[in-house]
């Protein structure tokens, strides 16, 4: 017991937020014992909880509760405790306004304004300015901050001082009042220097009312001459700036100012004057500034000596550019002088200014889109720079961010000018597969970029050529491209002999491909080599993860050589599972299925986890799925006959015996790769459910496989429609019933009917597609993207179908994204190609149809295009970066789980909800936010009514009710009046839905349930019923 006496006993669960087996008021319930404690160190360890408990249970109740009982410690505990329980309020500002009893609260606190300690009466001050927001109107406090203005005790003072600014920021009244309070204690001899420094700021919150925002303005113009120090300069520019941006109207005034403060001698004073430059930059207030402003301030930009203050001054120059007003007159008025200015920037020896100017270059070149008349000069100039730049940067780890921002620049730079981007790919090529030694977070963003690159290029690969005869796609007709060998090839002939170069005949010199990084394949290949052969260290292996991802890149849609294929088996041998699985995650997000299905299928059988086993086992055969769809053989035969399987090699004819030995390449028929196909997706569906736990419910990837599945059935119905045209010819009596059904169609029989359920099931993919779409909420904008060209191309192949089979079709469908990243436009180029082949339908009357072979040949190529084309999966399938959680509290509940609630007869029910938005993930909000919530709830008659109850015209079996609430700090609550004041057991159905900043309803919340049963009217359960016999006498006596 000896050794444990230095040890602090912790009466509190220090993980009761990670536990879900405790509930509010049992953690409530802990702390309060705390509170109770007779030491003062645990109840001060009590009162820090709350912050995480309000986080945890933003309730109002248990916040009001919560609040009132530390407003009572405040009143009657010591100032430590008074201490805590302020900075309670500070840190909980957003759960103030569900504070229920303010007045109570607020009475608990301002009792301590009357005691004796000054540092007590500060306490309460400093409190009541930190709930501000809720009590902004509270006259008797705005009197207290008033008379303690004028104490003598310095603690108070500051105090109040504090108090004043929070209360001017949220009451008017306070402000305009207190503003001939402020500037006479600022221009009072009696105030000490150090105490008008603080009461300066508080100037900066009077903007509620004209008339005063120009009294505050020409008190500080006043106060500018009077008191030249530098720290009351600093102060006062400060708080002009402050004011002048919320109101706006004094922009011109400040701007002009500060310009003429530029000319003042003090350091300080010129960073505050470029600060606050920087601040009315923003585009709410550039629009305000003078017409010679911007020339004004490249003057003196130009005229300054201080690297330092250079790069405050191109700071500003750089956020005048996002703007496209000011960006307009630098590029096309101030060019000259611009450019001048940055190039004498990225002459300097300080990489900080030079990578500014540089960024200013880069967001000139970018807003002309590559004018080449307009931005002659600054190409040449960043032409001439950049790459020497980045030469200085690289080698040392602490230009990182300098280095980041150079190649940031160079990637806006390329999205406007190719031949640029070229040249900058390869540069980095050239400098990644260098033999020297790097740091390996500066080689980590030179990959990143390189990857940016790439994404660039094969953007403009796979664009949109305007359903010309042009191919859109670069993809073979039956098998993926051959890209990919040919620049392998090509790379190789140079390597062998390095004095020939590709002739340039042609005017281009691009290589055998459109994009420059798959040109330099070989050399990201020889890089992965290099660092496995010397032994990837763990700040390495990021660095070959994106290497790997880099390569398969610019191999999208592409046969991957066996070269390539050996090169990442190299790889995987030598890294373990973790890093593995991000390269086969890599590999199924850019469509190469076979090297995803080898990797899944090897780290499955090492994992010690079922589900996880089950997880990998569910990847590996979803691969194995895509392999046969694409390459049109067994991902077996595949690996022990992989160079059978390229395309060059599908067409080679063995010459002699021994080549005639060897296994020959033979591809399985369509019907035959859809049905093995379907197979192992519905084996991949069973894998993945078994690794589902209510924890990690996959409910995206789950539905996602049954999608699939359910299109590639619905193709292989197509399929079979071809084949019944052959077997079951029309009937003899379908030109009579097409001709009294007045459908010319029908005279072809049941190929059409089968054509016309087959529009059906195509339809009902693209809705499927479209709920889980609109279940998405947390999905991120490229994995929307993918689901609505997936419900697109099921629209397109229907349309198709019903173009077939039906006399006068719907319109088309409409395509309203063209593909933002490179994985959704190489999906979009597959449905511009069903479209042009949709061309070759025959043009023929609607009143004189026909299906012919012709037709279903078409429907044929088209499922073949689908199947041929490579599946790239969604980032959404393995990544989360956004979550939201909506979690529910639905009042009344019944006694025991399954029983209903009771109501009695005559009465409607009243249900109460609550909920708690709940965020997780890096950052809150990440891709959307939750603006408003739906609330809809519906009640259905289970049991039937009583016989002897006769309904109102106006009762219906049904009732549904729907309320929208707008969400405060994360909390909302609604309430319905249910009607059910007659029939007997209802069912009670509550759906949320949620609704995003721009007014889109996502059907993901949760959805609740209970019985409800309405209890017999005492008053009918005893009124006498008339018996048989009185009956029968009564017939027998009339």
């Amino acid at each position: 017991m000896a050794s444990l006496s230095g040890v602090r006993v912790n009466l509190f669960n220090e993980n009761f937020l990670n536990e879900s087996e405790q509930d509010a008021n049992s953690v409530l319930t802990e702390l309060d014992k705390g509170l109770r404690s007779t030491k003062l160190g645990v109840q001060c360890e009590a009162i820090v909880r709350f912050p995480r408990l309000f986080e945890k249970y933003p309730f109002p109740i248990l916040i009001n509760s919560s609040f009132l009982k530390l407003a009572e410690f405040f009143w009657n505990g010591s100032n430590l405790l008074r201490f805590w329980v302020l900075r309670v309020c500070q840190q909980s500002e957003n759960h103030l306004d569900k504070i229920l009893n303010i007045d109570a609260f607020v009475k608990r606190i301002f009792m301590v304004i009357h005691s004796n300690d000054p540092v007590a009466r500060a306490l309460t001050l400093r409190t009541l300015g930190a709930v501000s927001r809720v009590i902004p109107e509270k006259q008797q406090v705005h009197h207290a901050i008033r008379r303690a203005l004028d104490s003598h005790d310095t603690v108070e003072v500051e105090a109040a001082i504090y108090a004043s600014g929070q209360f001017a920021a949220q009451s008017r009244s306070f402000a305009i009042s207190m503003c001939a309070k402020i500037s006479d204690m600022i221009e009072s001899l009696q105030i000490p220097v150090p105490m008008k420094l603080q009461l300066i700021p508080v100037l900066r919150h009077m903007h509620h009312d004209s008339n005063t925002s120009t009294l505050v303005k020409d008190l500080c113009l006043n106060l500018l001459p009077k008191y030249p120090a530098e720290s009351f300069v600093v102060a006062i520019l400060d708080s002009l700036t402050q004011l002048s941006a919320r109101t706006l109207t004094g922009v011109p005034d400040q701007v002009k100012l500060l310009l003429d403060f530029l000319q003042d001698k003090r350091k300080p004073v010129r960073a505050q004057v470029l600060k606050s430059l920087t601040q009315l930059a923003d585009p709410q207030c550039v629009h305000a500034w003078p017409k010679k402003a911007m020339s004004e301030l490249i003057a003196k930009a130009q005229a300054c000596e201080d690297s330092r203050e250079q790069y405050l001054y191109l700071n500003i120059l750089l956020k005048l550019c996002d703007c496209p007003l000011t960006c307009h007159v630098l590029l096309h008025e101030q060019q000259e002088s611009v450019t001048e200015l940055c190039l004498t920037c990225i002459c300097l020896d300080d990489y900080a200014t030079a990578s500014q100017a540089m960024s200013i270059l880069a967001a000139l070149m970018t807003y002309s889109g590559g004018d080449k008349e307009i931005t002659s000069t600054i190409i040449a100039i960043i032409n001439m720079h950049m790459e020497g730049l980045i030469f200085c940067m690289v080698g040392d780890k602490e230009n990182e961010l300098e280095l980041k921002k150079l190649l940031c620049c160079g990637i806006k730079i390329s999205s406007v000018n190719p031949e640029f981007g070229t040249d900058f790919v390869n540069m980095l090529a050239d400098l990644i597969t260098e033999e020297i030694e790097y740091p390996p977070r500066n080689v980590e963003m030179m990959c990143d970029a390189l990857g940016a690159l790439g994404s660039h290029f094969q953007l403009r690969k796979f664009a949109d050529t305007g359903l010309t005869d042009v191919e859109p796609m670069d993809v073979d007709t039956m098998m993926p491209s051959t890209s990919a060998q040919a620049a392998l090839a090509a790379q190789k002939k140079v390597a062998e002999s390095p004095s020939e170069t590709p002739d340039d005949d042609d005017g281009s010199s691009k290589g055998p491909t459109a994009n420059p990084v798959l040109n330099r394949l070989l050399f990201i290949l020889h890089k992965l080599n290099a660092i496995m052969e010397a032994g990837a260290n763990a700040d390495q292996l990021h660095t070959v993860e994106i290497l790997a991802s880099v390569a398969l890149q610019s191999m999208l849609g592409c046969f991957i050589p066996k070269e390539v294929i050996e090169c990442f088996e190299r790889c995987c041998s030598k890294i373990n599972c973790w890093n593995q699985y991000r390269i086969a995650r890599s590999a199924s997000r850019y469509g190469q299925h076979y090297l995803a299905a080898h990797i899944f299928s090897k780290i499955s059988q090492l994992t010690v986890v079922d589900k996880l086993h089950f997880f990998l086992m569910g990847l590996a055969q979803m691969g194995k799925a895509e392999c046969i769809l694409n390459y049109g053989v067994e991902y077996e035969f595949m690996r022990d006959n992989y160079e059978l399987c390229e395309p060059s090699m599908s067409n080679v004819t063995p010459a002699d015996s021994s080549a005639a030995a060897a296994p020959v390449l033979k591809q399985m028929p369509l019907m035959q790769r859809l049905e093995s196909a379907i197979n192992l997706y519905w084996q991949a569906l069973a894998s993945l459910r078994a690794s589902s736990s209510p924890a990690n419910p996959l409910t995206f990837q789950l539905e996602y496989l049954k999608l699939r599945a359910q299109f590639l059935q619905t193709l292989y119905m197509a399929v079979t429609v071809k084949n019944a045209q052959i077997i079951v010819p029309p009937p003899a009596i379908a030109g009579s019933l097409a001709q009294n059904s007045r459908d010319n169609l029908l005279k072809f029989g049941h190929v059409t009917n089968q054509l016309r359920k087959l529009v059906k099931a195509l339809k009902s993919c693209e809705e499927s597609y479209s709920r889980l779409y609109k279940s998405a909420f947390d999905a991120d904008p490229i994995t929307l993207e993918f689901l609505e060209i997936a419900e697109y191309q099921c629209a397109l192949f229907a349309h198709i179908v019903e173009t077939i089979s039906y006399a006068t079709p719907a319109d088309p469908p409409a395509f309203l994204t063209t593909g933002q990243c490179p994985e959704t436009r190489y999906f979009a180029a597959c449905c511009h190609r069903m479209e042009q082949m949709q061309r070759d339908l025959p043009k023929e009357p609607s009143n004189a149809k026909t299906i012919s072979n012709r037709h279903l040949e078409i429907i044929l190529s088209e499922i073949e295009v689908i199947t041929k084309t490579p599946l790239c999966l969604p980032r959404y399938f393995f990544q989360v970066l956004q979550s939201t959680q909506i979690k529910l509290s639905v009042s009344p509940q019944p006694r025991s789980p399954g029983e209903p609630v009771l109501v009695q007869s005559g009465s409607n029910l009243v249900i109460k909800v609550e909920g708690v938005i709940q965020h997780y993930g890096k950052r809150r909000s990440m891709y959307r936010s939750v603006d408003a919530v739906q609330l809809s709830l519906t009640s259905q008659l289970v049991t039937p009514r009583p016989a002897n109850e006769t309904p109102k015209s106006t009762t219906t079996d049904t009732v549904t009710l729907t309320q929208t609430v707008k969400p405060q700090r994360d909390f909302l609550t609604g309430s319905f009046l249910l009607p059910i004041s007659s029939g007997g057991q209802w069912q009670v159905t509550l759906e949320t839905y949620v609704i995003d900043e721009n007014g889109i309803t996502w059907c993901t919340g949760p959805k609740n349930s209970m019985l409800v049963r309405l209890l017999e009217d005492p008053a009918k359960a005893a009124a006498p019923t008339p018996s048989t016999s009185a009956q029968a006498g009564q017939t027998r006596r009339f």
